[in-house]
């Protein structure tokens, strides 16, 4: 059981929250567990007493699982109350506001609290994607406001950006960097633009993944197994929509996509519009891009592998990526493999492109197309669990099917798309990791904070700059690269940090001097 013993000093002893929800909630009950006295402020009637009472079984739960002792949750509740107006923060020496995401109602709330508490009182705002610098626009002390953005739930979830806005005084920051440690949680520093970090590395993951259902590669539930299996994602973007819901994914998507002037990176898609209109936005209604029985989401089944009666020989291209380890592969499963510098007449053609269609690898080699069939080979077969095969249009159904077979011999999974440059999950992460490497060139953070943030506040199963020091900077600008020239696309122009680094054979973590 916790011992009961005195905190440490709170930077901010009396701290006003704002907004009696799910955040607000979770922000009062952590700055009560730093050791200060907080104040509950709702607009609703009753909504702070409801607050507290939530807050209160909590801390009664853990008293019961032994991780809180009596004593520390009676404390506990001597240092919450509910503030009955506006008026009663006017002690407070830090105020939280966390309510509504319209800055016209922030703006309006915090010219209200400026006026009550004293010249040297810390404002925060819990904005997701509004402007820190225009809520404080209007403010007599703008230097006084910044961003102290949470994650819900905000126990749960231990990392906060910590937003400077324009006037922002540095003070300000390392008061509230400092505060978010003694929460427990992990500060992250970010410069005031849209999204800030978390919110702004994440729009490669389910943009992209829109994009690849729209041009018909794969359904839901294939893109889903893909980038869970082949990447180590532990939700796939549809389920990730699911559960988050397309009435908070899909305006967080138009609004960066609009703040930053239409950024072709950041364009949002039809089909969740098309969703949100229709009100199938996910989880919480029963019904998203999957349906949902009693809370479960019926996915439908993996296409098992075909029966072939015999396979052909395969012939491997030689501009194949990792072509030495396809051969291996092949060799592991089996396969009768053609080492001539043209494929016999009956062979299955096999190419593994980066960024790169099957169709144009067909061409641009006077391959066959129609026995040619493309396997991703970006990262190695030992390190997923699922291999990914795409068709071109001229693929005959048997040389479809045989390379399943083959390459489904040793029970690992398999999924076949259609042709796409770069496949699914090379274009995917290839953008995740793009959009990541800019926001460092822009300067929105430090490549650490970004990869720490990315993390801790997306559940990623490393950070964008990480993920591509994995498969590589040059690997990731081949894959870009390849993609703008299929697509004609800016969307997939490199960022001159991935670029330069790239070049260079830097990590995308390396900082200038």
């Amino acid at each position: 059981m916790q011992p009961f013993l005195p905190l440490a000093q709170p930077i901010f002893q009396t701290v006003g929250v704002i907004g009696g929800g799910a955040m607000g909630r979770g922000i009062a009950q952590m700055a009560v567990q730093a050791g200060s006295d907080v104040f509950l402020l709702d607009s609703q009637p009753g909504a702070a007493q409801a607050a507290i009472a939530a807050i209160t079984a909590i801390w009664d739960r853990l008293v019961t699982k032994g991780k809180l002792t009596d004593e520390m949750r009676n404390l506990h509740l001597t240092r919450l109350s509910a503030a009955p107006d506006a008026a009663a923060l006017a002690p407070c020496n830090l105020i939280i506001e966390a309510i509504v995401e319209r800055i016209d109602i922030k703006q309006r709330l915090f010219s209200e609290i400026e006026s009550l508490v004293a010249p040297g009182t810390v404002l925060a705002t819990n904005t997701s994607s509004l402007s820190v610098t225009a809520i404080a626009a209007n403010l007599q002390r703008p230097a006084q406001l910044a961003g102290f953005h949470f994650f819900n739930p905000v126990p749960l979830m231990r990392v906060v950006e910590v937003v400077a806005g324009l006037k922002t005084s540095p003070v300000v920051c390392e008061q509230l960097t400092g505060y978010a440690r003694q929460f427990g949680h992990t500060p992250v520093a970010a410069q005031d633009t849209p999204g800030f970090i978390v919110n702004h590395a994440g729009r490669g993951y389910g943009t992209e993944a829109l994009r690849v259902v729209s041009e018909r590669i794969a359904d839901f539930a294939t893109v889903d197994r893909i980038l869970r299996d082949q990447m180590g994602f532990k939700l796939g973007p549809f389920e990730l929509m699911d559960l988050t819901a397309l009435d908070v994914s899909h305006p967080v998507m138009e609004s960066i996509y609009r703040q930053y002037f239409d950024e072709p990176r950041y364009r949002p898609s039809v089909i969740t519009a098309q969703r949100l209109a229709g009100g199938v936005i996910g989880k919480k209604v029963g019904e998203g891009f999957y349906s949902y029985l009693e809370g479960a989401a019926q996915i439908p089944e993996d296409p098992p592998a075909p029966v072939v009666k015999s396979l052909p020989p395969v012939w491997v291209s030689p501009k194949a990526a990792r072509r030495s380890e396809l051969y291996q592969l092949l060799k592991d499963l089996g396969a009768h493999i053609e080492t001539a510098a043209t494929p016999s007449s009956t062979a299955l053609i096999l190419v593994a492109p980066l960024g790169l269609d099957v169709t144009t690898l067909a061409a641009v080699e006077r391959l066959d197309a129609t026995r040619t069939i493309g396997i991703d080979m970006m990262l190695e077969d030992t390190a997923t669990r699922r291999r990914v095969l795409a068709t071109n249009p001229a693929t005959r159904p048997d040389m479809r099917d045989a390379a399943h077979a083959l390459f489904a011999q040793d029970g690992k999974a398999v999924s076949v798309v259609r042709d796409s440059g770069g496949f699914v999950t090379q274009r995917v992460v290839a953008t995740i990791i793009n959009i990541a490497a800019d926001m460092c060139q822009q300067g929105v953070c430090s490549p650490s904070d970004l990869d720490l943030a990315v993390t801790l506040g997306l559940g990623y199963p490393m950070g964008p700059l990480a993920m591509g020091d994995r498969i590589g900077p040059t690997n990731v600008l081949e894959i870009l690269f390849n993609m703008q020239t299929v697509y004609g696309d800016p969307r997939y122009r490199p960022s001159p940090w991935l670029r330069r680094r790239g070049a260079l054979g830097l990590s995308l973590s390396h900082e200038e001097a």
